[in-house]
């Protein structure tokens, strides 16, 4: 048998079945009106929420990056929790926004942001993150011809990336934000045609597990903080040290140690070199918040053997969890936590894997795993479904739709 990835805290059996938020799967199910159906934990997050403020300085705001659920209940809740949204898109804002969330408070990253998107983020006060000298011209005579001064911070593409991370957004050459020796200059002349200055967005990576590696890149992250501001001669008001904390998915992750994240960045705090002193700072996180709260909920419609190999096949799969199929960015494939929620405490028998209804071999939500003996009916859970889930899936592929989604 392959290992499965660890089940993340917080979850209990009721009557041998998965229990979430107190509630037993097919309860949820029930009232859901079917499968397949991501579940969202309010309780779960309100808990991670809870303890990276705790275990974080006072002074670093807590921003939620939109991309990793966009679920309009969910960011409702999260409207009442953390400072700041941190978006991708002009759909996103929209949602942001329709959410009732202050666009104030939302900041706007991602390379080729388009006109529409920037007069919407302007008009509506927005920070735009600008990840080019071009985009931020366009900002900034958006700006003009409206009559507003656009709110510009400068993403900064920095020398160093987050070491042992998942996905490298820094260091080399990068679509992402501006070369570190090109930010002063730009933000001279930003300062000079009268935008509201908002700082830097520098994110060097993300899904990391190592508190070591996170603490080394912010410490270099408010170094190149304080040297571009030293250059560039004006304070600065506001600094996004990005993200990066990872969440475990797979056999043998070890979860980040957050209590020493946050006491390495206290000890830089304390030591800031007098030209950021006074800067506000943000992390902003997404899977952090939200991952380990979801579970993917869909049923077994048949069981079958194929050459020996037992195949519990589910009304769900890669169109809706394209990364616990093994095909959303990793080289290679491991389980993700997957477990047989309506005999959540039963003892393992058997060997099976969890494939999905789409007609390729890709479509795997667990290879070869330990499960107790599941038949047609039996829900299938995977865990760590509450990031990068519903969104980052492609839910029309074979017409399959998507999936039903629900906070609890």
């Amino acid at each position: 048998m392959k290992p499965l990835g660890p089940v993340p805290a917080g979850f209990a059996a009721i009557d041998g079945e998965l229990a979430i938020a107190g509630r037993k799967a097919s309860e949820l199910v029930a009232e859901a009106g079917g499968t397949p159906l991501f579940v969202y934990s309010a309780d779960l997050i309100r808990q991670r929420v809870a303890r990276l403020r705790a275990a974080l300085p006072d002074r670093l705001a807590l921003h939620y990056a939109v991309k990793a659920n966009p679920f309009g209940p969910l960011l409702s809740l999260m409207s009442t929790l953390v400072d700041g949204f941190d978006i991708a898109s002009g759909g996103e804002l929209g949602l942001v926004t329709a959410a009732g969330i202050d666009a104030r408070a939302i900041s706007f990253a991602g390379p080729g942001k388009r006109i529409a998107e920037l007069e919407s983020a302007v008009s509506q006060g927005v920070t735009i993150n600008c990840e080019s000298e071009t985009e931020a011209a366009r900002a900034l005579a958006i700006g003009e011809r409206l009559g507003i001064a656009p709110r510009i911070a400068i993403r900064v593409n920095p020398d160093f990336d987050l070491k042992g991370s998942g996905m490298k957004m820094g260091g080399g050459a990068k679509q992402f934000g501006l070369d570190a020796d090109r930010v002063p200059a730009l933000a001279r002349h930003v300062i000079a045609a009268g935008a509201a200055w908002r700082g830097f967005h520098i994110f060097a990576g993300s899904q990391a597990l190592d508190a070591a590696a996170i603490a080394d890149t912010q410490a270099q992250t408010l170094a190149l903080a304080a040297r571009l501001t030293d250059q560039i001669g004006a304070p600065l008001p506001h600094c996004n040290l990005g993200g990066g904390f990872g969440i475990p998915y797979f056999p043998g992750d070890i979860p980040l140690d957050l209590e020493a994240v946050g006491a390495a960045l206290s000890e830089q705090f304390e030591r800031l070199p007098a030209a950021i002193a006074d800067t506000a700072f943000c992390v902003e996180l997404g899977r952090y918040l939200v991952g380990e709260s979801g579970v993917y909920l869909t049923e077994i419609i048949d069981r079958k053997i194929s050459h020996g190999e037992v195949f519990l096949i589910v009304d769900g799969g890669l169109h809706h969890q394209l990364a616990a199929s093994g095909n959303f960015g990793t080289v290679v494939r491991r389980n993700y936590p997957v477990a047989i929620a309506s005999r959540f405490d039963a003892e393992l028998a058997e060997e099976a894997s969890v494939v999905g209804c789409l007609c390729t071999p890709l479509d795997r939500l667990a290879d070869k795993g330990g499960f107790p003996v599941a038949e047609p009916g039996d829900l299938v859970a995977v865990f760590c479904a509450g990031a990068y889930g519903a969104t980052a899936s492609p839910a029309a592929f074979l017409g399959q739709g998507p999936a039903l989604e629900m906070l609890v």
